[in-house]
């Protein structure tokens, strides 16, 4: 059984199986594309919102160096996912990489995982999305009514219809095309970077030097049920946490690694790319690359405008710029915020089916989510389900309080990348490999430290909800997913002598 369990999809059977007609994708997209889809996703709600939190609360003006510490635990495992995007280009990321190395069970559990990570994460930046255009409705003198605003009504009812229509839209969109959703997304993105350009250049002018004083404020002891951090720091290496000093700038590094969550979701789109040995590196190290630099230079600009102790931690940037005298500004950032969530939306959702789509055409979800549109090109029936269910889930739910599940999901995914790169390099040396990850095993091992550091620094709360989700995983696989697998079937079929598609 346990043969079964760690059987391995060879890569070119991975590729082969993006030859089908009726299950192959459109290949349209470029490295600029790529590089654009990941800048898309990663600015969002990290830069816009989650900068007045930990500098308020765990890092002070030392939030820069939170981010520099999240971008480089990001960039050791975006090594490892451009080394596997560009040798095994297929929809499906983590979970196709993880089929190839690891086998079909750690591959299903990744794609599980997967599929909680991009469709909680498109549910809470929609919600996210919906508030920032209730406060520009708001200001223009329109006002929507509670019961439609996700908030209870006199009725007692609540539904966030923006927030619906959005995934809805942008579910037509995916389905529509890649090349569509890449124009739409350039667009969106290069009003988001203008906007995020200007915090910088324009703040830079009202910085006062005393407001990064101290830079690393002394530590603190976090208030008993406030700590963001687990209990298993404390247990496995004998510390209390802290809020700000040295180990409050690793705590705020746990929670605006939530800023960079999506540059792997560009690896979803390789079997989209038309030359993705070359392209997929550099969309994904490109685009991590960008926003990285980006992320740091707001971060010093917005606590140098503020004292850290007294930025907002609903809109610090805007806020920032209030607080100077300045809020013709605050409108521009509040309108980037709006304009460039919908990207983040958009490539969450494109991620969430490419993994979904994988994941049926190898049988371990129903096959008749695998077959692309005839004209179009693209997976529309998982596009279209998993829209409508995403919209129903941000238009119900308040998913705030889930969010860290996102970011436990999303370091799980870098862990099994990691592992699967060392693996594939022992189990097939042979396969061609464009793009390499330098200093393997080394690069590869940082990468699964630093990950699961982070993961231990997310309240005890996200372990058990993550550990349920898995629970659930297993079930699915056993029930369905083991005895449906078309490599399980082939295998049989090679046994008896016959062939099984």
């Amino acid at each position: 059984m346990s043969s079964t369990l760690f059987r391995t999809k060879k890569v070119e059977q991975s590729i082969l199986d993006t030859e089908e007609p009726e299950h192959a994708l459109k290949k349209s997209l470029s490295a600029l594309d790529l590089t654009v889809f990941g800048v898309g996703v990663i600015i969002g709600t990290g830069i816009f919102v989650l900068t007045g939190k930990v500098a308020k609360e765990n890092a002070g003006p030392s939030v820069a160096l939170a981010f520099i510490v999240a971008g480089v635990v990001c960039g050791l495992a975006a090594l490892c996912y451009a080394e596997f995007a560009s040798t095994v280009p297929v929809a499906g990321s983590a979970y196709t990489f993880s089929y190839a190395s690891l086998g079909e069970l750690p591959a299903w559990i990744i794609g599980w995982d997967l599929v909680l990570e991009f469709a909680l994460g498109t549910a809470v930046v929609a919600v996210g999305w919906s508030g920032y255009v209730r406060s520009l409705l708001d200001n223009a003198g329109w006002h929507l009514p509670a019961s439609l605003s996700g908030r209870d009504g006199a009725s007692g009812f609540g539904f966030d219809i923006l927030a619906a229509v959005l995934v809805l839209v942008l579910t037509v969109v995916l389905v529509l095309g890649m090349k569509l959703s890449a124009r739409v997304t350039t667009v969106v993105v290069a009003i988001k970077v203008a906007v995020v350009l200007i915090v910088i250049i324009a703040g830079a002018f009202f910085v006062t030097a005393d407001n990064y004083k101290p830079f690393i404020p002394k530590a603190q002891a976090q208030e008993a049920g406030a700590s963001i951090q687990s209990p298993l720091v404390q247990l496995m290496f004998g510390y209390t946490p802290t809020d700000f000093g040295v180990m409050g700038i690793f705590t705020a590094a746990s929670v605006v690694f939530f800023a960079f969550i999506g540059f792997d979701v560009v690896a979803t789109a390789a079997e989209e790319t038309k030359n993705p040995q070359r392209d997929m590196p550099r969309g994904i190290l490109g685009s991590l690359l960008i926003c990285t630099t980006l992320y740091v230079a707001v971060s010093i600009v917005v606590t140098g405008m503020q004292r850290y102790s007294e930025l907002s931690i609903d809109a610090p940037l805007a806020d920032a710029f209030k607080a100077t005298g300045h809020p013709w500004y605050a409108g521009v950032i509040s309108f980037g915020a709006a304009v460039g969530l919908t990207t983040v939306c958009l490539i969450l959702l494109l991620g969430q089916t490419r993994v979904f789509f994988a994941m049926s055409r190898d049988g371990l979800l129903p096959r008749f989510f695998s077959v692309v549109h005839p004209r179009f090109k693209t997976p529309y029936r998982p596009t279209i389900l998993l829209g409508v269910i995403i919209a129903i889930l941000a238009g119900f739910t308040s998913l705030s309080e889930l969010a860290e599940l996102v970011n436990i999901g999303t370091l799980f995914a870098f862990v099994v990348v990691a592992l699967g790169v060392v693996i594939l390099r022992r189990t097939r040396p042979d396969l061609p490999r464009s793009f390499r990850t330098p200093l393997v095993p080394l690069v590869p091992i940082l990468s699964v430290l630093a990950s699961l550091w982070l993961m231990l620094n997310l309240p005890a709360e996200t372990w058990i909800r993550f550990a349920v989700w898995m629970a659930l995983g297993f079930i699915v696989y056993f029930v369905y997913g083991r005895s449906h697998s078309r490599l399980g079937r082939q295998e049989e079929a090679a046994a008896a002598g016959g062939d099984a598609r």
